[in-house]
């Protein structure tokens, strides 16, 4: 015996409604994990407002929120100033300011993450760019970089490190070049900012 179903013109809405309802959560979930991610670096000598690429470089971003969360910047540093007439020896000169955690905070660092190459990311070391500092290849842990002029010379392929993995850009300034122009300009013996540039603390806005 076959069974016949009868649907009211109110259920049938219902159903739509649900349906409709739960495609609309799931697009405003999914739009909301690739906004950029806001941040607020507030120094001595002002603020600077970024945002981090979290669509773009998702293992980069969310390894410095660890940090930044974890209130590791409070009493932070910009410690090294590159310019165009502090590294003489460089085939491949750069313009960077470095920050990090204090020294005590950083040597409690998180594991090293895995490189997300520009290659891989798609962005590129431009002015105003924040990109992760590192010494060998996967060793980025907590410090960070931010561009002064574009600096092709970073990206993957690029000359200024031998295993031509570059490093791993993952956020861009917004506002605050003129702080990271002061910063950079800054007294320094060679590359070490003497004294250290504060950095009072970096949270999300």
């Amino acid at each position: 015996m076959t069974r016949r179903y009868r649907f009211s013109n109110q259920s049938l809405y219902f159903g739509l409604g649900l349906s409709c309802f739960v495609l609309t959560a799931a697009t405003a979930r999914g739009q909301s994990q690739l906004r950029p991610i806001p941040i607020r670096i507030t120094t001595t000598l002002g603020t600077i407002d970024a945002t981090l690429d979290s669509a773009h470089a998702p293992a980069t971003v969310t390894n410095l929120l660890r940090y930044i969360d974890g209130g590791f910047f409070k009493a932070g540093r910009f410690h090294r100033t590159v310019t165009m007439a502090n590294q003489p020896s460089s085939t491949a000169k750069i313009e960077v300011i470095q920050g990090a955690p204090s020294a005590e905070r950083e040597r409690s660092s998180f594991a090293p993450i895995a490189i997300e190459t520009t290659a891989s990311t798609g962005l590129k070391h431009l002015d105003g760019t924040l990109s992760m500092a590192r010494a060998g290849p996967n060793s980025a842990t907590s410090a960070f970089f931010i561009c002064i002029g574009p600096q092709p010379a970073l990206d993957f392929g690029g000359a200024r490190n031998a295993d031509g993995q570059g490093f791993a850009a993952f956020g861009q300034v917004t506002a605050g070049m003129d702080v990271v122009r002061a910063i950079q300009r800054s007294s320094a013996d060679g590359q070490k900012l003497t004294p250290p540039i504060v950095i009072l603390d970096i949270v999300r806005r």
